[in-house]
């Protein structure tokens, strides 16, 4: 008898999984805080903040179709254990660096450019690991508790980090992250990941790596419904990018890099995301699906953007996050269940990889743009007697932190727009009618390509 049959899979098996992961998390989160706050203190700038963010995506990105592939081809519990220990290996080097006084802000881009490289891998093996391991039908509960893992460490995370720090300093974090990589590690040896069956959507992209690779993107391009869905998100990340790239520098400005308000407003919004986790693992969305991935992420931009923008402290900013992190959330878990249902298990490796790469790929200048709009054009106008100062001002106030105030606003609301106009096409509203699921044996390709 096979040793992996005696090894827990299913949602057993996950839980253990996501056990390890959310230990690991805590940990990374801890270090992530901390370094941020480290960051901007040095610099005072949103840009290199962006930089550092950049610094992750683009190798993230640039290699995440090679790894859809990977992620297919070979064992995916094994490509699920790449991101952990790329992760782990970026730690020793800031700790070691830490150690001999030489930390220095562009350590961190190189760190991020590892990280960024072992991450392209866990985003399709955890997604595509899922639908071997549970029923279609838990799907979104599934990724709800994936999505409650990712954020359920984020609510004490800053707190843990406020009140170690002084213990067992920065070297003790990283210390602790490293550990807890292992004990991540550890967690999926202990249970068995199903492989998918071969269909016949896999036999068809079979090939050397290239031609695999490439399958992913010409999956998505062959069905109209799902390419006009991952163009709507991409519309919609390359607005949101912008939003994102100000939050931390807009708190710490309106505070005087206040740590404690960040701390804060970043302990809500993991939080609210824990909250809306919990809630799909229990609910399972809304049965219309697309409802949830739509209307989802308009509640995240008009109160998690929008509502924080026009806030100036913490009891605007927490309630804000709150909200809109339950939001995301929903959005986040109902719109991955979509495609879990409509993707052969054998190419989801390739097609989530390929998904995330076209619709991320404003992550790699948003970023940088957003940092340098705020730096450099929009602070300056919302400074007292600035070019904005009697418009925009209204709504943000002037002075330290308005510009950002104001990006978070105009782009949030550029996103909400984005994000209702998808129930304009009938393409996307009706997704879930043109796609067969992936258990169906008519070619999908047809089945959408007839669809008006």
């Amino acid at each position: 008898m096979p040793i992996h049959l005696n090894k827990p899979t299913g949602f057993r098996g996950l839980t253990i999984v996501l056990l390890g992961q959310a230990v690991s998390i805590l940990a990374s989160s801890m270090t992530g805080f901390a370094l941020s706050v480290w960051v901007f203190q040095r610099t005072s700038s949103a840009t290199n903040l962006g930089i550092m963010q950049t610094a992750f995506t683009l190798p993230y990105l640039l290699i995440i179709p090679l790894a859809g592939v990977m992620v297919d081809r070979y064992n995916r519990k094994l490509m699920m254990m790449v991101s952990d220990l790329a992760a782990g290996l970026g730690s020793v080097a800031i700790l070691i660096l830490l150690l001999s006084n030489n930390l220095q802000v562009w350590h961190f881009y190189v760190v991020n450019i590892l990280i960024g490289l072992g991450s392209a891998f866990q985003w399709p093996a955890y997604s595509a690991a899922i639908t071997t391991m549970v029923p279609k039908e838990q799907y979104a509960r599934a990724n709800g508790m994936m999505s409650f893992v990712q954020a359920g460490p984020g609510m004490v995370a800053p707190l843990l980090a406020g009140a170690l720090l002084p213990l067992i300093n920065l070297q003790g974090i990283l210390l602790l992250d490293i550990f807890t990589f292992i004990f991540a590690i550890g967690a999926l040896l202990l249970v068995h990941v199903p492989q998918p069956e071969r269909t016949a959507d896999g036999k068809a992209g079979e090939g050397n790596l290239v031609h695999e690779a490439a399958f992913g993107f010409k999956y998505i391009f062959a069905r109209p419904s799902l390419f006009a869905y991952v163009i709507l998100l991409f519309i919609a990340n390359s607005t949101l990018g912008f939003s994102n790239a100000v939050q931390v520098p807009m708190v710490l400005l309106r505070t005087g890099n206040n740590s404690l308000a960040l701390g804060a407003v970043e302990t809500a919004g993991a939080i609210s995301w824990t909250i809306g986790s919990l809630l799909m693992s229990t609910w399972g969305g809304p049965k219309r699906r697309m409802h949830g991935a739509l209307l989802g992420w308009v509640g995240f931009c008009v109160t998690g953007n929008i509502i924080f923008g026009l806030g100036k402290g913490v009891s605007v900013w927490v309630p804000a996050i709150l909200f809109g992190g339950i939001g995301s959330s929903i959005g986040v878990a109902t719109s991955q269940a979509i495609l879990q249902a409509k993707v052969a298990p054998d190419v989801q490796g390739r097609v989530f990889a390929a998904r995330r790469m076209l619709t991320w790929f404003p992550d790699t200048f948003t970023p940088i743009l957003g940092g340098l709009l705020g730096d450099h054009w929009m602070e300056p106008a919302l400074q007292p007697g600035g070019a904005l100062a009697s418009t925009l001002g209204r709504l943000t106030g002037t002075g330290s932190g308005a510009g950002m105030a104001a990006i978070m606003i105009i782009f949030g609301l550029m996103t909400t727009v984005t994000m209702l106009s998808g129930y304009l096409f009938k393409r996307i509203r009706n997704l879930e009618d043109i796609l067969p699921d992936h258990e169906k044996e008519s070619p999908a390709e047809l089945v959408d390509a007839a669809a008006t």
